[in-house]
């Protein structure tokens, strides 16, 4: 378990990387230059795909942010202003949310009427900025965002010094803190034979009301859609240091895929954070367009593919990562189908079919892809 004095050397090496930038654009302006900070470009054309690692990862290229350009002289402010919120934190040994963050750098600039942020999506992207700039994440810089997913399962953890039993946390399972690394989450105990992530938060009850994770020794786990950077962070740590599998269920559809490919080899926008939060091991359960066929599923439960969907899965084509053949055939498969499904798609079976016999026919006959 990780010191007091651990988090305190934690946090000095990270107020050590803003003061180093801090310094360095103070010796700009001294040497007279115009002060220019050098921010790694977060998007498809700075990310490549290492087949090796089977991670995306950020590339090398920068944007310049200088201060005598009025295009770009707010968010050289923007990012030094939160810097300096964050050195705070780190000193007072205080975490807060991305939203206070929002609150506590927002304020009318002086002899102005202009504000320092006007809207919390001016906010998130400079903290995304910051730590690419900087290399520090940020939990590093001491800020979270909104909880979002449940864990329920054969597994004993301590949450903050408290030890938890998260095979006795009831229906609503076990809340999924924003900052999940191992100073804050330690694994006590398992018995788990695998970790089922499951996109939909109606299908993951359904399955913890079932017990379905008692009867199958499972970690049940769901991050309410898109799984937040901490469950991501959380997965990744259970599946490498319990050295367990992950099987992930989501929608039958372009955005179920999406879903995947983050937990698995990470996104674009969050490359750099692909070494500490994929899991390029993790296997894909489903929903499939086969499935259809395969479990005899009502033609009520297909819903047509919108312009969205279609625009959406041939851009996922392109992608290196899904340049694999049964990658490449799943979405196609999908376009030629004409249709999409939900997980709960399955229901109209029965209530309890996901649980009774679509996953566990599909672990049994190691129906998944990789």
């Amino acid at each position: 378990m990780a010191t007091t004095h651990t988090r305190e050397q934690r946090a000095q090496q990270t107020i050590r990387k803003i003061e180093k930038l801090a310094a360095e654009t103070l010796a700009q302006i001294q040497a007279s230059d115009n002060p220019t900070l050098q921010i790694p470009i977060r998007a498809l054309s700075n990310v490549s795909w290492n087949e090796d690692r089977r991670l995306i990862e950020l590339g090398d290229r920068r944007q310049s942010r200088e201060f005598f350009n009025l295009n770009m002289a707010k968010k050289f402010m923007q990012t030094f202003l939160v810097a300096a919120a964050c050195k705070e934190l780190l000193k007072s040994g205080k975490t807060t949310s991305i939203r206070d963050l929002f609150y506590m750098t927002k304020h009318t600039i002086k002899g102005s009427r202009e504000n320092t942020f006007d809207d919390q999506t001016e906010s998130d992207p400079i903290i995304e900025d910051l730590e690419v700039t900087v290399d520090a994440l940020r939990e590093e810089l001491h800020l979270f965002a909104a909880k979002r997913g449940s864990m329920v399962g054969p597994m004993t953890i301590v949450d903050a010094g408290d030890t938890i039993n998260l095979a006795r946390m009831g229906s609503g399972g076990w809340s999924i803190p924003s900052i999940t690394e191992n100073h804050v989450i330690q694994f006590k105990q398992c018995e788990a034979e695998y970790i089922l992530l499951v996109e939909k938060e109606a299908v993951w009850h359904r399955l913890n009301e079932d017990k379905f994770w008692k009867k199958h020794k499972c970690i049940l786990v769901t991050g309410n859609g898109q799984a937040t950077r901490g469950v991501r962070r959380l997965l990744q740590r259970m599946h490498n240091e319990l050295k367990i599998p992950l099987y992930v269920l989501v929608d039958n559809d372009p955005w179920g895929l999406y879903i995947f490919s983050v937990v698995k080899q990470g996104s674009i926008s969050l490359a750099y954070e692909s070494m500490r939060m994929a899991v390029p091991t993790a296997r894909f359960l489903g929903l499939r367009t086969r499935d259809f066929k395969t479990f005899g599923l009502s033609d009520d439960v297909r819903i047509a593919l919108e312009k969205e969907d279609e625009n959406r899965a041939r851009q996922m084509l392109s992608y290196p990562w899904f340049a694999a053949k049964h990658w490449q055939t799943e979405i196609k498969d999908m376009l030629k189908a004409g249709f999409k499904m939900e997980i709960e798609a399955l229901s109209n079976k029965d209530i309890s079919f996901v649980t009774d016999v679509y996953i566990p026919q599909k672990i049994t006959k190691r129906d998944w892809l990789v």
